[in-house]
């Protein structure tokens, strides 16, 4: 039987995430001598812009009650790009992402702008998708001095033409999934060339306040959750590197007291191209706990 294997996705959406949260997560991994995979969110922070999400998307509402939302990400995030002016993430603080990448983990691209293309993508020309991809590329070369190899979609949101478009990158791999093992996607009868890896494990947001889920037993979740293999946890910089990052240390010793490995997800893409991954569809579905459709693996 194979080890339990973990890798930690970390998506980092907003300002005050890369700000308060990022540094606070590379601490608490320094302490365990865990590496990671970082997902910066490059340009603009419009988190105020994604309240429309209640008119638009089943579930939201509850999601953001029952996940405290605005004790969570501050009230300030919650008003960018509406009554307050969007502040720009990674030039704001390019320092983040340099050391995140000095202490030893991996970086990559989470999007431009997380709400546009979240909400957006579907309706979005391809000079514009292109446009998203560039912008976010461009600047993360600007700050760490190489292009990106990996990206993850906002939201776990793609398109055919977002995959395309990936794939002329020339990406290691990408994250935008959830499923149960890496794949090579076919989306919409296309068949694309770059590895995905999804996500396996449902994030805290999506957790917390749903069948008696609560902080004090989400932890019990996770650990009987892992299986042999490789498990892939998204964490968010803004929950686990801030207000619940004490629940996050927690999670990490009791995983290191079972003997888990932990790798990065271009570890795990390498050992996955070793193997031959398989083909498998991706579409978009939908996720208990997670309002709106999301990109999952079939079969």
């Amino acid at each position: 039987m194979s080890v339990p294997t973990v890798a930690l996705k970390v998506d980092v959406d907003t300002h005050v995430g890369t700000r308060d949260g990022v540094p606070r997560l590379l601490d608490i991994l320094d302490s365990f001598g865990i590496r990671a995979t970082f997902y910066f969110s490059m340009g603009p922070d419009n988190s105020g812009k994604a309240i429309r999400r209640i008119f638009t998307r089943k579930g939201f509402l509850g999601k953001m009650l029952r996940t405290r939302a605005p004790s969570m990400y501050g009230l300030k995030t919650l008003l960018y790009g509406t009554l307050l002016p969007p502040p720009q993430i990674a030039a704001s603080f390019p320092d983040v992402l340099r050391d995140t990448a000095a202490r030893g983990h991996e970086t990559g691209i989470h999007c431009w702008d997380h709400v546009r293309w979240h909400d957006y993508l579907t309706r979005m020309s391809r000079a514009t998708v292109r446009g998203e991809l560039e912008k976010a590329d461009n600047l993360y070369r600007e700050i760490t001095g190489g292009p990106a190899r990996t990206t993850a979609a906002p939201g776990w949101t793609v398109s055919a033409l977002s995959l395309e478009l990936q794939d002329a990158m020339k990406l290691h791999y990408c994250s935008d999934s959830r499923g149960y093992a890496p794949f090579f996607p076919v989306f919409g009868g296309q068949s694309f060339s770059t590895l995905q890896i999804p996500t396996t494990l449902p994030t805290m947001d999506e957790l917390l306040g749903t069948d008696g889920i609560s902080t004090d037993t989400i932890n019990a979740f996770y650990l009987f959750h892992v299986k042999p293999g490789l498990n892939v946890h998204t964490i968010h910089a803004e929950l686990e590197g801030m207000s619940q990052s004490v629940v996050f240390t927690d999670l990490l010793r009791d995983l290191r007291e079972r003997d888990v490995r932990f790798i990065t997800l271009s570890q795990a893409a390498d050992e996955a191209l070793a193997g031959g991954p398989p083909r498998c569809v991706l579409a978009m579905g939908e996720l208990p706990g997670r309002a709106g459709l999301v990109a999952v693996q079939q079969g």
